[in-house]
């Protein structure tokens, strides 16, 4: 009687082997485009063809044993990040607002696609545990029947934002901090070689801004996320194909760029600030409102503070002067550059209050824990060597 309650466990190589026929082809494929590597470039770098590679891919065909932890290894994802479905979201996917569409980024913007994708299932896991900000945007459309906002309309909706967050006429202190306090959920993941300044998107109702640039310099990251936040109120509308045509995406851009410079220097106010068109009187203004020096003069231009050869005089100088790259106060230690802290919160609040384990953290998201760490903003090592400080949110 006792034997026949004996269970048999099957060998440790014949779990692998069903590991292996497990494996879910959506997620091979995912991983090698995040590793930006080509089915024949995966297939070298383990020692199988890209022919065999396809096959994984669509699912004819599973790895073996030995393949499989190869390609585990190789894409720097557990085993249990290929065999486990892909984690809620928070509804449909929106258009993701990449700066640049074509053959030259195709790999780039389907890796980005990818770890946009990512950063909405580790937000959304952590949404069951914390209680995040509310989304307080308003949806906004163009009146022309063209598409397409006229100035005034930017500008005014620009002063009407700044109102309705209760922002009054002055310089925001810290722009990333006020977005992720009015519900949108932010990540800054440095691509390194990839000239990619961020895009933003909609997932369901939760705006989402994934900042994948090399910005040494706080106001650029700053107008960064003035101009995708201009996306995510003026464009919500926008269709992932619309963004392909090279004329509505520049138009769509230009917009982008208008409101930027709209947020961060109100019409009400900042003008009345410019007194000469000197150069060097620019760089106090920069200290005080935090954004380039190019991006006050283009607004100057603008609003009709300095005319058009007056802009071209100072933008010469700027060349001359070697600013185009790096400006006066550019250096972290004059303007720091801003960091997202929301998802970091969440993390050390789930695991100070024991309400999760770091293992189970990684079971469940079934994520690596050097990308769940890098949207979550968290020091290498925090799942898993622990090591929380004190943190606000407050749990469901």
């Amino acid at each position: 009687m006792g034997t026949n309650r004996v269970v048999q466990f099957p060998s440790p190589a014949a779990r692998a082997h069903q590991a292996g026929r497990l494996l879910i082809p959506s997620k091979l494929r995912d991983a090698r485009k995040v590793a930006r590597l080509s089915q024949g470039d995966l297939g070298d770098r383990i020692g199988v063809s890209r022919q065999a590679i396809s096959a994984y891919e669509r699912g004819d065909k599973s790895p073996e044993p030995a393949t499989f932890q190869k390609i585990s290894d190789e894409l720097r994802q557990p085993v249990n990040f290929f065999t486990t479905p892909d984690g809620p979201a928070f509804g449909s996917a929106g258009a993701r607002f990449y700066r640049k569409f074509g053959p030259e980024t195709l790999r780039r913007n389907e890796a980005t696609a990818v770890l946009g994708d990512w950063f909405v299932q580790t937000a959304r896991y952590f949404d069951g545990l914390v209680n995040y900000p509310l989304p307080s945007l308003p949806e906004c459309a163009p009146a022309s029947s063209s598409g397409r906002y006229e100035f005034e309309e930017i500008d005014e909706i620009a002063l009407s934002l700044r109102k309705l967050w209760g922002l009054g006429p002055g310089p925001i202190s810290n722009v990333l901090a006020l977005l992720e306090a009015k519900g949108i959920v932010i990540c800054r993941y440095e691509m390194q070689g990839e000239n990619v300044e961020a895009f933003s998107f909609w997932n369901g109702a939760r705006p989402f801004i994934f900042m994948a640039s090399e910005k040494e310099a706080g106001v650029r990251l700053r107008y960064d996320l003035a101009h995708e936040l201009g996306h995510l109120i003026l464009h919500r509308w926008v269709e992932q194909s619309d963004l392909e045509d090279k004329t509505t995406l520049k138009a769509i851009e230009a917009e982008a760029d208008k409101f930027a410079g709209a947020f961060l220097l109100p019409s009400n106010s900042f003008p009345n600030e410019v007194y000469t068109t000197r150069l060097d009187a620019f760089v106090p203004l920069k200290e005080r409102w935090k954004v380039s020096i190019q991006a006050m003069v283009y607004r100057c231009r603008d609003l009709d503070v300095i005319d058009g050869d007056q802009a071209l005089n100072l933008y010469k100088q700027i060349s001359f002067r070697r600013w185009r790259k790096k400006e006066p106060l550019d250096d972290p230690r004059k303007i720091p550059i801003e960091q997202p802290r929301l998802l970091r919160r969440a993390v050390e609040l789930v695991l100070e209050s024991g309400k999760k384990h770091p293992e189970d953290i990684l079971n469940e998201l079934a994520l690596s824990a050097g990308w769940i760490e890098t949207f979550c903003a968290l020091p290498p090592g925090t799942l898993t060597g622990r090591g929380q400080s004190p943190v606000e949110p407050t749990l469901k």
